[in-house]
């Protein structure tokens, strides 16, 4: 009598390797792969590993929530650990678990909202650069105003009066490179090791001083412990404000870039928010955590404006156990490839796709559990900063919006840079207008 040996279940694709990256050719090779094989696909790379890429909205969910102790950090993530060290967004396993459990208390929503005061000072801020700018009749670099919003408000967040006393002393933002510079590449991570030094002389600093300790990142950072009451050492503590200093502010202001840009197009989308806006919150003073929360249409506008352009285009993973997806089967060490950007704009999931409509995101429509949507991922990896961002952003076009009207310069529609972060590949200037 034989026994036979169970068939090993692997998804349809090519027999040629396919190499992969993080670059606007691995793009295109999804797409087609997704376009020739389906929502599930296996492939091998060149080094031979076993890849799948899965655009399945249940498996991705799987994948990222139920069974995301059966994965790790995948291929692609060696160039963020050069930058950012070994920080949450890097670190895997038992260092992960423990530095998310530290840092989940500052992010609650009562310690976001004593940050609302800073987020209308930096548009009040840009409220007057653009002023000049409109009497001047000169373009404003959309893509550079939402930089230095999102650049200066999460620094301030994090260091407080350090902000004025340490950072920019000279006039000068020693961490400007970061929104401006886009390639993270050698000499980046150059740069980055001496803002360590920097943020350790604050760190020495705070820890001399007397009296009540400030509200802010920092202080929180500093102060979080463990189940053990071990703090963090400061390697890990540099490597936790990096990560939270280049994450904090890319997403908030790559989002805010393209909203500028999509709202251009679309004066009865703007027309919506202005309204939201002067019904919920006439006057700083009427700006409060109710308030934003009730502006429910700019929220939709923000999440399609996600959806159309992910500031993460491409999640990797590794099994590092058995697992199954579908009906096929997931050996340890194979490579997962998820796209934000593929899935976001499949037209089985989303009707009219590559349209902007943010109506499909009326709660109305779909239960935000069933939407095949993770821009900001999903399950216990799910970004920490997703409130603080929507706040801000929302913030932002509150008071910003019914003040100027933005004008594009021109009609080209701006090409996309795929690197780690989902950029367009120039600067988009737009005219601003007083209303």
């Amino acid at each position: 009598m034989t026994s036979t040996q169970p068939q090993f279940r692997q998804p349809p694709g090519p027999s040629d390797e396919i190499p992969l990256g993080i670059d606007g050719a691995t793009l295109q090779i999804l797409q087609a792969l997704q376009r020739d094989y389906g929502d599930m696909v296996s492939m091998r790379r060149p080094n031979g590993r076993l890849a799948y890429f899965v655009n399945d909205a249940t498996e991705v969910r799987r994948i990222l929530t139920r069974r995301h102790a059966k994965y790790q950090k995948g291929p692609g993530f060696e160039r963020v650990k050069m930058l950012l060290g070994n920080g949450l967004i890097v670190s895997d396993g038992d260092v992960w678990r423990r530095s998310r459990t530290m840092i989940q208390p500052a992010f609650s929503r009562q310690n976001v909202h004593r940050l609302m005061a800073v987020m209308v000072e930096c548009c009040d801020r840009r409220a007057l650069h653009w002023a000049e700018l409109a009497n001047r009749n000169e373009a404003a670099n959309i893509t550079a105003e939402t930089s230095d919003f999102a650049l200066e408000l999460i620094l301030i967040s994090i260091f407080g009066h350090d902000y004025e006393t340490h950072i920019v002393t000279a006039g000068e933002n020693p961490f400007a490179f970061l929104s401006r510079d886009s390639k993270r590449d050698l000499s980046v991570v150059l740069k980055v090791r001496q803002l360590r030094e920097l943020l350790m002389t604050i760190i020495d600093e705070r820890r001399s001083r007397t009296g009540e300790a400030p509200f802010d990142f920092l202080a929180m950072y500093m102060n979080a412990a463990d189940k053990q009451g071990n703090t963090f050492t400061d390697a890990e503590l540099l490597d936790e404000l990096m990560t939270l200093i280049v994450a904090g502010f890319e997403t908030s202001a790559n989002t805010l870039n393209w909203a500028w840009f999509l709202l251009a197009d679309r004066p009865d989308v703007q027309e919506r928010i202005i309204d939201e806006a002067q019904q919920h919150m006439p006057s700083v003073s009427a700006l409060t955590p109710d308030a934003t929360a009730s502006m429910v249409y700019t929220q939709q506008v923000l999440e399609e404006t996600l959806r159309l352009y992910p500031p993460v285009w491409l999640f990797t993973r590794r099994s590092c156990a058995d697992d199954e997806l579908d009906d096929f089967d997931v050996p340890p060490g194979t490579d997962i490839y998820l796209s934000p950007f593929i899935l976001h704009r499949t037209e089985h999931y989303w009707s009219d796709a590559e349209q902007f409509d943010p109506d499909r995101f009326l709660l109305a429509n779909q239960a935000k559990k069933d939407r095949p949507y993770f821009p900001f991922s999903l399950g216990p990896r799910r970004c920490l900063g997703e409130y603080f961002s929507f706040l801000e952003m929302k913030i932002h076009l509150g008071l910003l919006l019914p003040r100027f009207a933005m004008q594009r310069v021109d009609d080209r529609q701006p090409e996309l840079e795929l690197a780690i972060n989902l950029r367009a590949t120039e600067d988009i200037f737009m005219q601003p207008v007083i209303r």
